[in-house]
């Protein structure tokens, strides 16, 4: 294979100006925003005030950083159109039970993370498994973040990757800092206007130049004959029938019942956007508001990766490389483009002066946006999850908030450093989904057995939670040191590494919730009156009859279901 160019442009002065520019106005907000942090709410929560537009937007932009935006873009080109199925049945059911059933807990409870919710359902041992083990995820998916945003200026500019990476990790660290939560919230905003402007670009060109839709679906066909990229759910009868080695339970189960319920309801980076809300409607609307953009966002992700499929490659052969072939290449001095940098590839290919220096800054932003909401939640889980539940009780407020900031600055030290894990990742989403599956599944069964299940137990939680963990990093384990262990996890040998993702993510959780079952069962449960805000049957949800049907959260999650499930027939 012929050795690609380390970079594939530099950027004009109009390009340059655009993305400085950005730059300054991300740390005139931090700066702006520190008057308004002086509390521990004001920080860590942003003063519970947002509205549920805002809390929505925030709430979407968290999960569509340029981890999102190259992740997916590659998994596209590596799987086809079956990479949207993490925005539709991987998001849209799990934002509407969020919104309905699991956000009153969060915000009737008042508290500051899911570690904190823990530790009101089951007790200290279970607050502290889980904030230990959330703080390790945070920094590593930032550091994930930062490896994605280094991707893309090396590939687009040729800049140094260590360069990059600091650059953009000091300013993140800058308007965190001293803005807190509320600063994160309002640049994520920002971020998600310049985020859709920038990659819809992309969208919109490719189109006009595959000649729309059918145009694509047409070359991509000719290109690979004999396998079907561009349906969602007819190739899912059997795990041969589709590029990703997956049948429907591991999608359904895997993906949609597990990994994404387990994502959007109990992990804080997305969960701490929606209860700074300014009020309980508020609250619940804000996932819905999300799960309503979250459904066309793979106009703006998938399809570059699928434009990919069809304008970058010849018949029967790929442009881009997996992870294990670039880095063969790599180690015999070859420059070979991987699955990750289809965007910044096609941005290359369609973006001129100044619409480059968008597109760029789109990508920044949402690499911003990504890290700042794992930096953000790791401060606030370390804070009131860590040190003050282990090492200091009694602090003051502001104690607290000088933590928070302090902490801030160490999560993104050490997440530069777990910036070179991913290096050795089949790809960007392949790494972010093994990580789900490690410590987002087992929490999904703890929490929501926490809330639907009264009889649920202090010993049950902990014990539960800790075996789901510990079985999917074992699962994983084997299969690294016995590759064709993957036909037990996966229930195929041809499965690839997402497969193996959902279907370990099922085993843990599975295992997860039968321990907790078990050990809650031979162990004595919490009366009725110390439950009473935590779990269903104990808890008084405030009433929204006397609103008018349109304006009720249940009436927009049956329009939100109605919506996803027309786009399923439609993709079919």
């Amino acid at each position: 294979m012929q050795a690609a160019p380390s970079h594939l442009l530099t950027l004009s002065g109009v390009d340059l100006a655009i993305i400085i520019l950005y730059f300054l106005a991300v740390l005139g907000i931090g700066f702006y925003l520190k008057n308004y942090t002086k509390t521990g709410e004001d920080f860590f929560l942003a003063g519970r005030e947002m509205t549920a537009w805002v809390a929505g937007l925030s709430f979407l932009a968290a999960n569509l950083g340029s981890l999102e935006l190259m992740g997916w873009a590659g998994n596209a080109y590596q799987y086809g159109i079956l990479a949207a199925h993490w925005y539709w049945i991987g998001a849209i059911p799990a934002m509407v039970f969020l919104a309905i059933v699991m956000i009153p807990f969060y915000y009737i409870s008042k508290t500051h993370s899911v570690p904190g919710y823990l530790k009101l359902r089951y007790g200290e041992p279970a607050r502290a498994l889980s904030a230990i083990s959330f703080g390790l995820m945070t920094v590593l998916m930032s550091g994930i973040n930062m490896y994605a945003m280094a991707v893309v200026l090396k590939v687009v500019l040729g800049w140094d990757i260590y360069f990059s990476i600091w650059v953009s990790s000091i300013t993140v660290a800058l308007y965190v800092t001293l803005g807190g939560l509320l600063s994160a919230i309002f640049n994520e905003v920002l971020q998600f206007v310049l985020i859709w402007l920038g990659a819809l670009l992309i969208s919109i060109i490719g189109l006009i130049e595959a000649g729309g839709w059918n145009g694509m679906v047409a070359r991509i066909h000719a290109n690979f004959p004999a396998q079907n990229f561009t349906h969602a759910w007819s190739t899912l009868g059997s795990f041969q029938d589709n590029p990703m080695g997956i049948n429907w339970v591991g999608i359904v189960f895997g993906l949609g019942a597990v990994i994404s319920m387990g994502y959007w309801t109990t992990d804080f980076l997305v969960v701490q956007r929606v209860i700074a809300a300014k009020d309980l409607r508020a609250a619940k609307l804000a996932p819905l508001i999300g799960a309503a953009f979250k459904m066309c966002v793979p106009f703006i992700v998938i399809l570059p990766g699928l434009l990919g499929l069809a304008m970058l490659d010849t018949p029967g052969h790929h442009f881009l490389v997996g992870g294990e072939a670039a880095a063969d290449a790599l180690s015999h001095g070859q420059v070979l483009h991987t699955y990750d940098e289809v965007l910044p590839i096609m941005l290359a290919r369609y973006c001129g002066p100044g619409l480059m220096g968008l597109g760029i800054t789109a990508l920044i932003a949402g690499f911003m946006s990504g890290m700042a909401g794992n930096v953000s939640a790791f401060a606030t889980v370390w804070t009131y999850d860590i040190y003050r539940a282990m090492f200091r009780k009694n602090a003051t407020d502001a104690h607290y908030v000088s933590m928070g900031r302090w902490c801030t600055i160490g999560g993104v030290l050490v997440s530069i450093g777990t910036a070179y894990l991913a290096l050795h990742a089949h790809s960007i989403m392949d790494y972010v989904q093994e990580l789900f599956s490690f410590f987002i599944a087992p929490l999904f069964g703890t929490v929501l057995l926490g809330m639907l299940w009264k009889r649920a137990t202090s010993a049950g939680g902990f014990w539960g939670l800790l075996a789901g963990t510990s079985s999917a990093i074992g699962m994983w384990a084997w299969v690294k040191t016995t590759p064709l262990a993957v036909q037990y996890i996966a229930l195929s040998p041809a499965a690839k590494p997402m497969a193996e993702n959902m279907f370990r993510a099922l085993w843990s959780a599975l295992i997860c919730v039968t321990v907790t079952v078990v050990v809650s069962l031979a162990t004595r449960p919490k009366t009725e009156a110390e439950l009473a805000g935590l779990v269903y049957g104990c808890t008084e949800i405030p009433s929204e009859g006397h609103l008018p049907l349109w304006q009720r959260p249940i009436f927009w999650a049956g329009v939100v279901s109605a919506a996803f499930v027309v786009i399923q027939i439609i993709f079919w």
